[in-house]
């Protein structure tokens, strides 16, 4: 077992097979008491659609493998040795759900990093209006399943790259939040890459100073914006106006007092 394969585990069934029970919980979220110490009203919160933890009473919070870290005081290695001797339900769904996807192969190859050149990536970037923020992107060539593609790359923290184009919506590498520092006290943050281009195009005419940047690339890469956040005075977050980014607005602004909303970008 991995840290992506424990970490989709459903935390409610982590919680239950060391003896921790919700006080109170709905469809959306579950309040325990603090697993890691006495307390007499719940602190412990868990976002179900996120499988995210925050501690109220520490100011803490992550995933599964973060959560059973400090539960066991110990490193990702004997986390991950300890979960491969649990049977988890959820985890037994998931390799079944998946068994079909482990027929593919599962590396990849990348040819060729460069700046953006191809017409129908040209095209592409014009379509969805960003075309003149192509220097925060790179035209990436792969093989992948014994066939080559190119696409618009947009690098992450671990060096991994998101792929768009017209056919493709995929990540090569490490899923990862992408930063983009220009030392300031203050950082916006954005769902996706294409949120962060189509904000540049118009950050000079809302009068906005240039900020730091965050990128999650996904909605539930959340728990690892957070932890780079604790240094900033203002925090403005610009996030897909549905249920999904509405959770994650109301967990960044319950646990930061300094985050805001931004303007929705636009595309």
């Amino acid at each position: 077992m991995n840290c992506n394969q424990f970490n989709s585990i459903k935390l409610e069934e982590v919680l239950a097979s060391l003896g921790h029970h919700p006080t109170k919980q709905n469809e959306k979220e579950a309040w325990y008491l603090n697993p890691f110490a006495k307390e007499n009203h719940a602190s412990f919160k868990i976002n179900k659609t996120l499988n995210y933890w925050y501690l109220h009473s520490e100011g803490i919070g992550g995933n599964n493998t973060d959560f059973m870290k400090k539960y066991l005081n110990t490193s990702v290695k004997n986390v991950l040795e300890w979960a491969e001797k649990q049977t988890f339900s959820s985890f037994q769904q998931q390799i079944i759900s998946n068994k079909n996807l482990e027929k593919l192969p599962k590396n990849y190859e990348i040819l060729e990093i460069k700046n953006i050149e191809h017409s129908a990536l040209l095209e592409y970037l014009n379509d969805r209006k960003v075309v003149n923020q192509a220097k925060f992107t790179q035209e990436i060539h792969y093989r992948m399943n014994g066939k080559n593609y190119f696409g618009i790359g947009f690098k992450n923290d671990s060096g991994g790259y998101e792929i768009r184009n017209k056919f493709a919506k995929i990540c090569l590498g490490k899923k990862d939040i992408s930063t983009i520092k220009n030392g300031s006290k203050s950082v916006k943050i954005f769902e996706g890459f294409f949120d962060f281009l189509s904000f540049k195009n118009i950050e000079k005419y809302l009068e906005k100073e240039p900020s730091d940047y965050i990128i999650l690339n996904s909605v539930s890469m959340i728990y690892k914006a957070q932890k780079s956040l604790e240094d900033y005075k203002n925090i403005e977050l610009y996030f897909d106006n549905d249920e999904a980014g509405n959770r994650a607005v109301e967990i960044l602004k319950n646990e930061l007092n300094n985050a805001e909303d931004g303007l929705p970008p636009k595309s």
